[in-house]
């Protein structure tokens, strides 16, 4: 089965469980750059994040292949959140690992659903380590959060929603971090709207994905911190994202960490919206580059909501660069 038929078979598989997520009209991003600018708002997605949806079919597809090895992950946020409740509804035994200093919050998020939970590390490198040995050891199934074909196919399930309501798409912007987001809204569009832009927008803190398109080879580059830090630190070398990117992403934007900032501010006095960084990454890219879509229809995939409390009073507290 190839990618746009498992596209297919993910939004059968899971579109009872998930929210279709409204495609909300911005007047002012319209306004702002002359265009038609829409919302997809997945920061209102079950879990405040489309994780929901590729970790929802990966579980379903191991029921349906009646795999008994116990699925496990490593992540301490949107990916972590959609996998323990994709084992919850389908009650179903998992297990997420996490380094001991994981943000307290966000740990009582996983926590309050039916998974196992355990602690390794005191970094997500050395926990996602850890967490693969154990798997190849214990023959457990390893979940990716983005390196897996069917986390991809569920993530594609955005694209057949966009087209639902939107038959003539010009633009398409979406955060990218290990790419899965990106690789399977792209993998749908451009087979059904092959004129389609599909733009990934990246922090210019952590622009792996970026970088290794451009030079055509996997760059590995060391992270500076991030507000965006859904989409930090990078992806695996030998990772089939890679492969997708290049084919299907037209360009890339840069955006900075002032520029992220600006744009989490900005959705919540026009839009009364709380975006995480992720999502402001791509509202930023909008933003920084108005003429480019200008008497364009364009699409911005608003990808979580799961900001820490922390990060948002730092963005806050940060007024005068609104």
């Amino acid at each position: 089965m190839n990618l746009l038929q498992e596209i297919d078979s993910a939004y059968r598989r899971i579109k009872s469980d998930i929210l279709h997520t409204p495609l909300l009209y911005s007047n002012w991003l319209s306004d702002y750059c002359e265009g038609d600018i829409y919302l997809k708002m997945e920061s209102e997605q079950i879990t405040g994040s489309f994780k929901a949806r590729g970790s929802l079919n990966k579980l379903k597809w191991i029921q349906d292949q009646q795999l008994d090895a116990l699925p496990v992950t490593a992540s301490t946020g949107n990916h972590g959140l959609g996998f323990a409740r994709a084992c919850d509804l389908l009650d179903i035994n998992g297990k997420v690992f996490l380094p001991h200093n994981a943000v307290s919050s966000k740990v009582e998020s996983i926590r309050a659903y039916d998974v196992e939970l355990e602690f390794h590390g005191d970094d997500p490198y050395t926990t996602e380590t850890y967490t693969r040995e154990q798997a190849e050891e214990k023959d457990w199934i390893y979940v990716s959060p983005y390196n897996d074909r069917q986390i991809i196919a569920g993530q594609g399930t955005i694209g057949i929603e966009i087209l639902e309501e939107l038959s003539d798409v010009d633009n398409i912007l979406a955060t990218v971090g290990g790419g899965g987001l990106i690789s399977g809204i792209g993998t749908y569009i451009k087979h059904q709207s092959a004129g389609t832009k599909i733009i990934g927008c990246q922090p210019e803190n952590s622009p792996e994905m970026t970088m290794s398109v451009r030079t055509g080879e996997y760059q590995e580059i060391t992270s500076k911190p991030t507000l965006s830090d859904g989409s930090a630190g990078g992806f695996e070398r030998n990772s089939v994202t890679f492969d997708l990117c290049k084919k299907l992403v037209d360009d890339f934007i840069l955006i900075s960490e002032d520029e992220i900032a600006n744009a989490i501010r900005s959705m919540i006095k026009h839009h009364s919206k709380l975006v995480e960084g992720s999502a402001g990454v791509a509202i930023a890219s909008l933003l920084k580059h108005p003429g480019r879509f200008s008497n364009q229809t364009t699409v911005i995939v608003v990808c979580g909501a799961n900001i820490s409390s922390d990060k948002l009073q730092s963005v806050l507290c940060d007024t005068d660069k609104s």
